[in-house]
């Protein structure tokens, strides 16, 4: 029996599964999990990159001791967020994408060069925290100048592991700087901008070989594993991990919605842009998708409401409230009330207020359904395609009135598929060459 391991980290969590093949069926085992979250310092939100790499170590000690051969393993998390390097060691903070600091320099960004042409050239969708905003804002704070590199989140957890250093193609693709027809940096963007050319480097494609691990991580994990690149970006991993029957749109369910389907091609024409429709790369495809806000919104309410997921449920379910918000308006990216947000936004617009919290949490879940339609609304006319199913994997596919509220709004068959797909994703591409 040959075993895998995937290292799948999200906004909120992590957690270590072992895969193999039995029967020709996938067989997933969660050997750890741990929480993870952005930290307030110095009036910014950063990643705390020595916890997550403990946390990595941790859940690969413990694999291993139930597992003391494993074939290969590999890391994938969120998108856009990178570690800045020099002669191998990192230059902090490393900022969270949820943090303010790019608001001021978009402007600028799009002063030099217009959104319509970055969109024109990358196919990415417009979000505050994308990339290559955070690149600009490090230019205009003279970090830049300071390094050699940058490495994505999970490449610098695999160069922790390995000592070695790879830019990993899916990954790369979401910072919007990269060129959809060369799928490489466009030299248009980087000389405008004035992004260092020596911080830029070759993309890896999944399946690459990063290497085994250092003695040291050995001698602290009890063992040794041959580290591989997976498509890293969790999207990525998660469309992989989805057993369709025929090309049918998705949505990763999880602290984001990614809602979208597998193209050939680049689709970067105007209603595209319009929609906020983003051309992100698979292995062999295009991930013509959206970013919508996700069960994020709920998650900051059921801290702040000492609920749990169960719970929330059942409240939404006694609701009769119908009002709907716009689940992607940017002042819930990054509010630390989210009830107040909320009740702002519907006081904003003259609509009847929510009177328990059981009604927020029912125009929550309700929002995100309908934005859900509107974005498939958008992907049909963009496509000039009619869908009959819609996938939903991830967290969010748990959630059964949730999925009721999608099928109520979209019309569409859901297949909700309640698995680790991202994991799954990850550890296929890993076994692939090997079968």
């Amino acid at each position: 029996m040959k075993y895998f391991l995937a290292v799948d980290i999200g906004a909120s969590s992590g957690r270590h599964i072992i895969g193999y093949k039995k029967n020709d069926e996938l067989i997933v085992e969660e050997m750890y999990r741990f929480k993870n979250g952005v930290k307030e310092q110095d009036g910014h939100l950063i990643w705390d990159l020595e916890y997550l790499f403990d946390e990595v170590k941790k859940g690969i000690k413990e694999t291993l001791k139930k597992y003391p051969k494993i074939e290969s393993m590999s890391i994938d998390t969120w998108g856009v967020d990178y570690v800045l390097m020099k002669d191998g060691k990192e230059i902090l903070p490393c900022y969270a994408y949820r943090d303010k600091r790019t608001l001021e320099v978009i402007p600028q960004v799009h002063k030099i060069i217009p959104f319509e042409r970055l969109y024109e050239i990358t196919g990415i969708q417009y979000q505050p925290f994308n990339t290559i905003y955070q690149l600009y804002d490090d230019k205009l704070k003279g970090r830049l100048e300071k390094a050699d590199t940058f490495l994505h989140i999970p490449d610098y957890l695999m160069y922790k592991l390995t000592g070695k250093m790879l830019h990993e193609y899916t990954n790369a693709s979401t910072e919007g700087m990269l060129d959809s027809e060369s799928r490489f940096y466009s030299s248009e963007i980087v000389d405008k901008l004035g992004i260092p050319p020596k911080i830029l480097s070759f993309l890896s494609k999944p399946k690459t070989v990063v290497g085994d691990f250092l003695k040291e991580i050995q001698e602290e994990v009890g063992g040794n594993i041959l580290v591989k690149l997976c498509p890293t970006h969790d999207t990525a991993s998660a469309v992989e991990g989805i057993k369709m029957k025929e090309n049918a749109p998705y949505i990763s369910s999880g602290t984001w919605s990614l809602l979208g389907i597998k193209v050939d091609k680049a689709i970067t024409n105007k209603n595209a842009m319009k929609a906020n429709y983003s051309n992100e790369y698979g292995p062999n495809y295009i991930r013509f998708q959206k970013n919508i806000m996700g069960l994020w919104i709920i998650q900051e309410l059921s801290k702040q409401m000492n609920l749990d997921f169960p719970t929330m449920v059942n409240y939404a379910q006694q609701s009769e409230y119908r009002e709907i918000f716009d689940v992607n308006d940017e002042k819930f990216l990054s509010s630390k009330n989210m009830k107040e947000e909320i009740i702002s936004y519907f006081v904003e617009r003259n609509k009847i207020l929510p009177k328990e919290d059981k009604d927020i949490i029912n125009s929550t879940y309700r929002s995100l359904a309908y934005s859900y339609k509107i974005a498939l609304d958008e992907l049909e006319k963009i496509t000039k395609k009619k869908y009959d199913s819609l996938y939903i994997v991830g967290g969010g596919a748990k959630n059964q009135y949730l999925n009721e509220l999608t099928k109520e709004f979209t019309n569409k068959k859901i297949i909700a598929l309640p698995i680790e797909a991202t994991a799954i994703g990850n550890l296929l591409s890993q076994m692939e060459e090997e079968e």
